[in-house]
């Protein structure tokens, strides 16, 4: 699990199979003291966290792959949890 800010919102035309119909954003990874860690990624957001909102990510792909009903899904972050302030 990792800590992360929803930084913005993916648009795709063309998207693999197992997104069609799921959010997909950006999330900027956070350190313990909130300050950004490594680069941004992307994972699926079933919760409909807002914008610069702190979320909790499953890095684990089968949990994400579990949760699109797809074992070939090409994502593996998914949003599990809003973060409280």
């Amino acid at each position: 699990m990792q800590l992360a800010r929803i930084d913005g919102n993916i648009v795709s035309t063309i998207s693999h199979s197992s997104l069609q119909g799921w959010r997909t954003v950006i999330c900027q990874p956070l350190d313990s003291d909130g300050k950004d860690e490594g680069l941004p990624v992307l994972a699926i957001d079933p919760l409909g966290a807002g914008m610069h909102q702190s979320v909790i990510l499953s890095t684990d792909g089968s949990t994400t792959r579990e949760v699109v009903k797809d074992k070939n899904s090409p994502l593996r972050n998914i949003i599990i949890g809003i973060a409280d302030t």
